[in-house]
């Protein structure tokens, strides 16, 4: 089992030279409060048709320790959990909430400090009717996840690593931060400007 918590380590950011651009979830999900913590961790994915939350309500009791619940929509424009859904999940030890949708009582889920990334807030809730599939592929705000696969979240936005290349985009994030701590920014002017010389002079 990969070692998650030296995932929450990087930004999101590190790990750009190692995934794709499909392997970020749109920018329009993002915090619910802040300042957020960076959380990282498996997915654990949820798919809700339009209107309806039961197996996002499902998924609380479901998903292992320390997961984070990616769920998709499929454009919902209700909500599909609340305050009293994100504290059972965080009673339970769910490091946090990904959600392609809406949620309410983000008051309560601020005081709480459990972290969601969502699309926005409104007070209707959902119907809970509709069982389906377990941990299907879904996509999340244009990016694929599967189960298992290592998100990580922060202010700076969502990463989807996929888990059969975890340690390889890893060694890819680390060697990105450490030369990045290790370069000044006199230094790094010096070889931008360099740089952006030659690429305006080709």
């Amino acid at each position: 089992m990969p070692n998650y918590n030296k995932f929450s380590e990087l930004s999101p950011t590190d790990y750009a030279d190692g995934l794709e651009r499909s392997n970020f979830i749109d920018y329009d999900i993002k915090p619910l409060w802040g300042p957020i913590p960076r959380i990282a961790g498996p997915a654990y994915t949820v798919e809700v048709p339009p209107g309806d939350s039961l197996m996002m309500h499902a998924a609380i009791y479901d998903a292992p320790v320390g997961s984070i619940i990616v769920v998709n929509t499929n454009g919902s424009d209700v909500a599909v959990a609340g305050g009293n859904v994100c504290g059972i999940a965080q009673k339970r030890g769910i490091a946090g909430f990904v959600i392609d949708g809406v949620i309410r009582d983000i008051a309560e889920i601020r005081e709480m400090q459990f972290p969601v990334f969502a699309r926005g807030i409104i007070p209707i809730p959902s119907a809970k009717k509709a069982v389906g599939p377990i941990n299907p592929v879904i996509t999340c705000g244009g990016a694929s996840v599967s189960t298992n696969d290592i998100i990580i979240a922060d202010e700076e936005g969502i990463a989807v690593v996929p888990n059969e290349k975890a340690e390889e985009v890893f060694k890819i994030a680390q060697h990105r931060f450490d030369t990045d701590a290790k370069t000044t920014l006199d230094e790094w002017e010096v070889s931008h400007h360099r740089k952006i010389d030659a690429l305006m002079n080709q």
